[in-house]
């Protein structure tokens, strides 16, 4: 049986309105097909994290897996944003604003995402095209 290579995985809160439309938004500008998709409740999702000591209980960010390396909040959304199409990949830029600065923005967010945007009684489901890219 041929072992599935896994180089980068957004994992993202798949019931969440603002991160759903991040994960659409992406895969429109991912033109490589370069990312794959994780909602973090699912059980690739769990096993995977918590193989790296990720606690899911405690947390309330996107990870991005890149090269064997984990990347969270403000430097995850960066790290993905440096794959994408231009102008979008313009972004990664960003990286020079420092990070307590760009983390801070980030957890206001974060903590408000379900107010600010909705959020969904059940996970995403990719379209038929997409499912691929679905872990």
């Amino acid at each position: 049986m041929k072992k599935l290579t896994l180089n980068t995985i957004i994992f993202f809160d798949g019931k969440c309105n603002l991160c759903n439309s991040s994960v659409n938004f992406i895969i429109k500008r991912d033109s490589k097909a370069y990312f794959k998709f994780s909602p973090l409740t699912s059980a690739f999702s769990k096993d995977f994290l918590s193989e790296r000591a990720i606690d899911l209980q405690q947390l309330n960010t996107i990870i991005f897996y890149e090269n064997e390396q984990l990347f969270t909040k403000s430097d995850a959304i960066l790290r993905i944003f440096k794959n994408l199409n231009f102008p979008f990949k313009q972004l990664y830029y960003l990286k020079y604003i420092p990070k307590t600065i760009r983390d801070f923005l980030y957890d206001i967010i974060a903590d408000n995402r379900y107010s600010w945007f909705g959020k969904k009684t059940i996970c995403m489901i990719p379209s038929v095209e997409n499912l691929s890219r679905f872990l």
